[in-house]
């Protein structure tokens, strides 16, 4: 199985877009608007999220992932540390190697 993920935000909301394809074939297709305020970069990881609950649902064991977000790429990897620092209502997002 492959699965390709996409979220996007701007000033008009937040999404994500999610194909999962079977290896004869089959495509499953879901697109997604988020009643809440995302970022870019929590877009994606819903994304990413939705696509897996999908494969989960679909009984897929293993799956190929194809991500544009470098950062849910290489987190998901292993390579990147990430942390949440809360500010306030401020949360800000610390990438390190």
């Amino acid at each position: 199985w492959t699965m390709h993920v996409d979220g996007s935000s701007n000033a008009q909301g937040s999404g994500a877009g999610v194909i999962l394809a079977s290896p004869s074939g089959v495509t499953i297709e879901q697109s997604l608007r988020f009643g809440f305020r995302a970022s870019n970069n929590q877009a994606e990881y819903e994304a990413l999220l939705v696509g897996m609950w999908l494969a989960t649902e679909m009984g897929v064991k293993r799956v190929i992932c194809w991500t544009d977000s470098r950062i849910v790429a290489e987190q998901v990897n292993d390579n990147f540390q990430v942390q949440l620092i809360c500010k306030g209502e401020r949360i800000f997002l610390l990438v390190g190697f």
